[in-house]
């Protein structure tokens, strides 16, 4: 597994902000969920099948395209009808356009160096989220559960929350013991919720996944950095792989294409119909 030295320039994480604006209507397996956790019931939790095809559309909801099984939308867009559907939640970082109601509720749960000062991830503008105690990893959790749980509502089989490797953009405030247990806080959670949890990138962190709770993985660019069958082995090919540049999605499909679902999409997962919208499946 590659350990990188800073952070890889193309991962990509979601530009939308906002809890759903009600609960959607649900079909299926989503609307099963809702009702079950309605109830108080424990929900059963559903992994997405191996080498299902998929579509990574948390850059904005669309019609998915012909032969898609599964697709992960951001949290405040609705399930696609009759899918498998992955919900996006950016657990370990704010969204930029959050980070003032952060600084007026919970500032002390924003990450801030020796001088006081916000620790950015500033390829994407976004104030990480302090998980270095138990205390805030709670605090954080109800804030991100609420969430998570607001995804089982609307119908959502599953949660992809993003930005586990926050610790390597923390200037040594925060490690990867923090950021595992945190992650096994929304673990729980999503699992409490009658939702599967997948592991966001962070090869790292692999060796782990069964205390955490994770059940399958979303992998950017893992063709990239040779670490797709990494991924495939370590989750039964329970596994969805998104590249972003011609070169990257060839080797991932060459390295992992007949186990496992891997996608072409554009750097701004522009929904279809958006001028540079980009996507491939092998």
């Amino acid at each position: 597994m590659s350990q990188h030295a800073v952070r890889p320039f193309l991962r990509r994480k979601g530009t939308l902000a906002g809890l759903a604006g009600g609960v959607a209507m649900a079909t299926g397996a989503g609307l099963l969920l809702s009702n079950a956790f309605a109830s108080g019931a424990a929900p059963e939790v559903v992994p997405p099948e191996a080498d299902v095809a998929f579509d990574y559309q948390i850059g904005g909801a669309y019609t998915p395209p012909d032969g898609v099984g599964a697709v992960s939308r951001d949290r405040g867009d609705e399930p696609a009808e009759g899918l498998y559907n992955v919900c996006y939640v950016n657990a370990f970082q704010t969204q930029p356009d959050a980070l003032d109601r952060w600084e007026k509720d919970d500032p002390d749960l924003l990450l801030r160096d020796g001088d006081g000062e916000l620790v950015n991830d500033e390829a994407w503008g976004e104030a990480l989220l302090d998980t270095s105690t138990a205390d805030r990893r709670s605090r954080l959790a109800d804030i991100v559960g609420g969430w998570i749980d607001g995804c089982a509502k609307a119908g959502f089989q599953a949660v992809e929350p993003d930005n586990l490797d926050s610790y390597e953009r923390s200037k040594g405030l925060l490690s990867r013991a923090h950021n595992a247990a945190f992650a096994k806080l929304l673990a729980d959670r999503a699992h409490a919720a009658g939702l599967a949890i997948g592991q966001k990138n962070t090869t790292d962190l692999l060796g782990q996944r069964d205390t955490i709770g994770f059940d399958f993985a979303v992998a950017e660019e893992c063709g990239r950095y040779d670490e797709c069958a990494d991924y495939a082995d370590a989750y039964g090919d329970r596994v969805f792989v998104v590249e972003y540049t011609d070169d990257d999605f060839a080797k991932a499909c060459s390295s992992v294409g007949a186990r496992v679902s891997v996608v072409r999409r554009d750097l701004d997962v522009r929904p279809a119909g958006r001028p540079g919208y980009m996507f491939r499946a092998c």
